[in-house]
């Protein structure tokens, strides 16, 4: 069901997501560690030798992962085709490398995580779904697995991350797969977009605000889409249209769970 949207800036920040179906404990990706807990290692930047590593066995890995998130409901075969073609044992810990192609999220230094295949997959396909968007930012790089992904079909990708190590592994992960001159990556607030290169045909936010910041809906282009998870404890993705100069138009979907919006960096 749509209806119109009403949204004020927010403090914000960034994660990445799971969706609640099947959710457990150990598919979480929130900041925090458990109490007690030992934070995650960062990954080192080894995307190369470890694709090499594994060979043949990722790009079987690889086809299953597809071909599990067709049985889970994907259809777009530009997003399908896209992550067939991202060596995802590339942005992860080396000794994480053999859980890659599960639909789970995994630990990638700073207290964050890579998202679940379904989730990148599901976010990508409804922004895009009977579109072709030339012009996307992702606010909340990560890694850059999703940066990747859309880089292979996408012409221009911006993508902001305020986490300095998240920036600066995203950067390398890129750079190792040639990707960087195809990625634009910022790093900084990315509450607040990036005006100065709006408007965008398609906006993917990998962190949960209360409300969806103004800034953001504004970098829109009429008739392009913007999804991000939103709420505090009960959270869902949501697909917000522009549809005018001073209208946009929500679609509520599945429920998820990510790390809260926040505003600001961190060094």
């Amino acid at each position: 069901m749509r209806k119109p949207l009403t949204s004020a800036p927010l403090p914000g920040g960034y994660g990445r997501g799971t969706s609640r179906r099947g959710f457990s404990a150990a598919n979480s990706n929130t900041r925090i560690s458990p109490s007690g807990a030992a934070a995650p290692r960062a990954p080192q930047a080894a995307a190369v030798s470890t694709i090499a590593n594994l060979g043949l066995n990722s790009e079987r890995s690889r086809g299953m992962m597809i071909q599990r998130l067709r049985e889970q409901g994907i259809r777009d075969e530009r997003v399908l085709g896209a992550m067939l073609q991202v060596p995802r044992h590339g942005f992860v810990d080396q000794g994480l490398a053999s859980r890659a192609y599960e639909d789970a999220a995994l630990p990638i230094g700073h207290g964050q995580t890579i998202s679940q295949p379904w989730v990148v997959a599901r976010m990508i396909s409804a922004v895009t779904e009977n579109r072709a968007p030339l012009k996307v930012l992702e606010v909340g790089a990560g890694c850059g697995y999703q940066a990747a992904v859309l880089a292979q079909f996408i012409k221009e990708v911006h993508c902001i991350e305020r986490v300095r190590g998240l920036y600066e592994l995203a950067r390398q992960n890129l750079r190792a797969l040639r990707l960087i001159s195809r990625v634009r990556l910022s790093y900084g607030d990315g509450t607040l977009g990036l005006p100065g290169v709006a408007p965008f045909d398609a906006i993917i936010v990998a962190a949960a605000g209360i409300k969806i910041p103004q800034a953001l809906l504004e970098q829109l282009a009429v008739g392009a889409r913007l999804i991000a998870p939103e709420g505090a404890a009960a959270q869902r993705l949501v697909l917000v249209e522009r549809t005018g100069p001073a209208s946009w138009q929500r679609e509520e979907l599945e429920a998820v769970r990510f790390v809260p919006l926040r505003a600001g960096i961190q060094a």
